[in-house]
């Protein structure tokens, strides 16, 4: 077998400094499909990430992550009971939201088998790819960990004992270790450097699939349809959240029904997070989130919790005040 045209620590370097195949190779003088194989054994052998740059944005994509680190799927089996599902948190010192406060009455209520965070509970503002608009003031990340820290130590002590806490990531949850990775990936497999080890109750994923046939994760489609796009593509019930949207849509085959769900967000639409990005415009987002429930292994009809106002949100008919 020929030797490498250059070291490992050769091929480290130029990609964190070109950060794209196509200009490392040429650099190198390698097939490009040789130095993404390379790029993969080096991140998987050492447990390191080494990111894309966007040549655009001259920005990090998001972080490869290490799946000894990131479980891919965490399976739950459901015969009859109940799964809640907040989405998109943002969580901000100081903000405590009316989603929230109702998200930990229905864990005392509903007395759910698991709780599914589906990703961007960290917002990470101040670790952002994206440059900051007008110099605003943004949390640093020790205070955003701990206001994430207190908001999931709550829901811990609202849910029944037993219950199962997933965290599927989020690409602002990424921002997390892909900063780490890109300017110290020395730090790699260091305790403290993953998320999941700011939150040691919380499993990590991927994506859940309960009993096979529902599968909640981030996201995938984009765009107005995507709650239809991906339940029709993955032939499975199919949650996202990622656009902050909040809606139920049905398909019907010869399969039965299945549904795509956009589990919303549970900040605030026009909170801190969002207002600066967002220019304050008119956006179609939605505060809430998803209530699941199993009978005999089946799905019944996925079910909304839905904030009215601050203080105020609907379930089932009803009007209830948190």
């Amino acid at each position: 077998m020929p030797a490498p045209r250059c070291t490992e620590d050769e091929f480290i370097r130029a990609w964190e400094r070109l950060g794209s195949a196509t200009l490392v190779a040429r650099e190198l003088r390698l097939n490009v499909r040789n130095v993404l194989e390379r790029r993969r054994s080096i991140e998987r052998r050492l447990g390191m990430s080494l990111p894309a740059f966007n040549s655009q944005k001259k920005g990090p994509l998001p972080v490869h992550y290490n799946l000894d680190n990131h479980p891919a799927i965490q399976k739950l089996e459901v015969e009859d009971g109940t799964v809640l599902v907040g989405s998109d948190c943002h969580y901000w010192p100081d903000i405590v939201t009316t989603a929230h406060r109702a998200f930990l009455l229905m864990c005392k209520r509903l007395k759910p088998a698991a709780v599914v965070l589906n990703g961007d509970v960290l917002d990470a503002s101040s670790i952002s790819r994206f440059p900051p608009i007008g110099w605003e003031r943004r949390p640093s990340l020790i205070k955003e960990i701990e206001a994430c820290q207190d908001r999931l130590e709550e829901i811990i002590q609202a849910a029944p004992k037993g219950a199962a806490f997933v965290w599927t990531l989020g690409n602002h949850d990424g921002r997390f270790e892909t900063k780490l990775a890109t300017v110290a990936p020395e730090y790699a497999k260091i305790h403290g450097v993953h998320l999941k080890d700011h939150f040691p109750r919380w499993k990590p994923a991927w994506s859940v699939w309960i009993n096979d046939d529902v599968v909640i994760k981030h996201r995938w489609k984009n765009g107005i349809h995507a709650a239809h796009n991906n339940t029709i593509q993955s032939g499975r019930t199919m949650l996202t959240g990622h656009l902050h949207s909040l809606k139920v849509t049905p398909y019907s085959d010869y399969g039965g029904t299945r549904f795509g769900v956009d589990t919303g967000t549970m900040a605030e639409a026009y909170g801190p997070q969002f207002s600066d990005y967002t220019e304050l415009n008119p956006v179609n987002w939605r505060s809430g989130f998803i209530v699941l429930t199993f009978r005999a292994g089946r799905l019944l009809w996925p079910e909304i919790v839905h904030v009215l106002k601050e203080g105020e949100v609907e379930f089932r008919g009803e009007i209830i005040q948190v």
